[in-house]
């Protein structure tokens, strides 16, 4: 499940960027904040992410994340330069491949290797060209797999990137508000795209409808940008996350095991709050700081 938002000026107060997003995985499930530190590493070196090993970057930057503790990549995060990401699962009409990256995987790997919203953006895509996705997404279910969607952000700018297997369609996102939810939405207005996607891309890969149904939590989530468009605030955004008659605040089974609000500024400088914990409705959004 997953909600994630971004808000962009003229929908901001202040002329800051303004990111959010809900986890909601199975209840119960433990989801850490965490961070890691910039580090170099030698020609040749591998990492291991939670399924596969692939070629580390010579460099990664530090990047605080929000994951489930059984995984190596994670639902939601920051890098020390000021870019956010935020995933989504998706369920398309391609095949679900072996194990490989998981989406979360991807998140981690775009906040260590970009600095700015477009380099994550590269780097994400060229992994999962090189890497496909695929894997069991649940630490004891596994049957339950599903593609990616996700929602970059810095200072500048904000990028929609859905996956469909390898093939994938980006939407930049240069002013105004915009949330993604389950499901794909980019049909034929991108901006990039991975070679061949010449087409209505959320037509040819939903599983389901492809308009927005209003009382959809992707549908109430629009309206909630809406409504406080030019108003919205780190404030405004936590309450969007709290929201229940929408379901974003999400409880039973699947629920809200952690939540997380950005604010980019315009002068470089970032400020992240996380839960680390359930249910934004009952829990404190505490603000975490990069060393």
């Amino acid at each position: 499940m997953c909600d994630t938002f971004v808000a962009l000026p003229p929908a901001t107060r202040g002329g800051a960027v303004i990111f959010g997003k809900n986890s909601d995985r199975p209840r119960g499930e433990a989801q850490q904040t965490v961070r890691f530190p910039a580090l170099r590493h030698d020609p040749g070196a591998t990492v291991s992410c939670t399924y596969i090993k692939i070629p580390e970057a010579p460099e990664v930057f530090e990047i605080l994340l929000s994951r489930p503790d059984w995984m190596w990549g994670g639902e939601m995060g920051a890098n020390e330069h000021g870019v956010v990401i935020g995933n989504e699962a998706v369920w398309t009409r391609e095949e679900l491949g072996p194990p490989a990256l998981l989406g979360m995987d991807l998140l981690r790997l775009g906040l260590e290797r970009g600095k700015s919203a477009h380099e994550a953006l590269k780097a994400i895509v060229a992994l999962l060209e090189a890497c496909g996705q695929g894997g069991p997404c649940l630490e004891n279910d596994p049957s339950f797999s599903y593609h990616n969607s996700f929602l970059i952000a810095d200072v500048k700018e904000a990028w929609v990137l859905e996956t469909a297997g390898k093939h994938w369609v980006a939407e930049r996102i240069a002013a105004g508000a915009r949330n993604i939810s389950n499901g794909l939405t980019i049909r034929n207005g991108y901006d990039l795209s991975s070679e061949g996607a010449d087409m209505d891309f959320a037509a040819a890969f939903s599983l389901g409808p492809v308009d927005v149904d209003p009382h959809s939590r992707q549908g109430w989530g629009r309206r909630l940008l809406k409504e406080r468009e030019g108003q919205i605030t780190p404030s405004a955004m936590m309450d969007i996350l709290r929201h229940h008659e929408s379901g974003i605040c999400m409880h039973g089974d699947f629920a809200t095991t952690a939540a997380m609000v950005s604010e980019l500024k315009p002068d470089g400088s970032a400020a992240h709050w996380l839960t680390g914990a359930p249910h934004p409705c009952q829990n404190e959004f505490k603000r975490v700081e990069f060393v």
